[in-house]
This record gives C-alpha cells, structure tokens and sequence, in this order.
C-alpha cells in the first residue's frame, strides 16, 4: 500500500479506476480510460485497482461498488464518481480539476 500512497501524493492527478474480474460494468472502463487518457494526455494519470487483489486499498478508501472512479492530488480526494461514466463527460468533469 505505501507504493499506492506515493503514487497519490504527486503534483499529477491521478484517476484511480477500482474495479473486479468479475464485474461487467468494469470491462467497460477500458476504452472510456484510454479515451480520456488520449484527450488530457501528460494532465492526469490512470492506474487501475483490483479490489479482490488489493483489498487493504479497497477498503481504506470505502469501495463499495464497482467501478468506481477516484481522483486524487496530493493525497487528497477530489473527485469520486461510481458506475460507468461516458468518456466525454468523464472528460468534461476532470478538466475541471487537471
């Protein structure tokens, strides 16, 4: 978990996609990720969360439904959304915060 917290400690924001093997919704998540990586580029970075296989993550940060997508500056949360997202207005909202 302290690889995690350093990661989410940056300047960069980074778009946490938490998500399961089993979950349908969450192989949606993909090319709606690849999408918004593509518009805002350098901007943000996306890593993807397995909660059944990082469940110490998934719990300290209350996942309980999945997808669920988490933005973080600096440690903190800024943005917290569940459900898939269309990639345009997934774009829309995090421009706001990148």
């Amino acid at each position: 978990m302290s690889k995690f917290n350093d990661i989410i400690q940056g300047e960069t924001p980074v778009l946490i996609d938490f998500s399961a093997e089993w979950c349908q919704p969450c192989k949606m998540m993909p090319p709606i990720l690849k999408e918004v990586k593509k518009q805002l580029g350098d901007r943000i970075r996306i890593l993807k969360v397995d909660v059944d296989r990082n469940p110490a993550i998934a719990q300290k940060h209350q996942i309980r439904n999945v997808p669920t997508l988490m933005l973080f500056k600096k440690g903190a949360v800024i943005f917290r959304q569940a459900g898939v997202i269309p990639a345009p207005q997934l774009v829309q909202t995090l421009q706001g915060y990148v």
